[in-house]
């Protein structure tokens, strides 16, 4: 048994429940309010700068609900797969996310938009190394040791 293939498991599925205990709260048009205006205060809170979430009409909160609907069903895939091919479909995914995020704090969005960042970052990071040090075991012996 590979020995690599088990963490790379346990990262991908520990990636998925990070993912779905954060979006299923956007799953739903009135749970996405709360949390949308939850960010809002804490914004308000931490003065941290950027601009303010504005109010959503029904029209964003269908968009936000629709990805938060995705990306929950995504993670119950991986919680079920947490596959090295699962993995890395994921881990770039997470590296489109964090350009999206990177581009809103770009054009003046409220920097509470960093910690989704950090985050995204990080589950893409670890991911990403877990598959990439899983490619380097064939047969329980490490590629640079043939």
């Amino acid at each position: 048994m590979n020995p690599e293939s088990s963490l790379l498991r346990r990262v991908v599925f520990a990636s998925a429940l990070y993912d779905l205990v954060v979006t299923v709260p956007f799953a739903t048009p009135w749970t996405a309010e709360v949390v949308l205006s939850n960010l809002q205060a804490l914004h308000h809170a931490l003065g941290t700068g950027g601009e303010s979430l504005p109010a959503f009409t029904a029209t964003h909160l269908f968009f936000v609900a629709l990805f938060g609907t995705i990306v929950t069903l995504w993670s119950v895939v991986r919680l079920v797969q947490p596959t090295a091919f699962n993995g890395a479909i994921d881990t770039a995914g997470r590296a489109l996310f964090s350009t999206w995020m990177a581009w809103a704090l770009t054009q003046g969005a409220t920097r509470v938009v960093l910690g989704f960042l950090v985050l995204e970052l990080a589950w893409m990071f670890a991911q990403g190394g877990a598959i990439l040090g899983s490619r380097r075991w064939r047969g329980g012996i490490p590629a640079t040791a043939r």
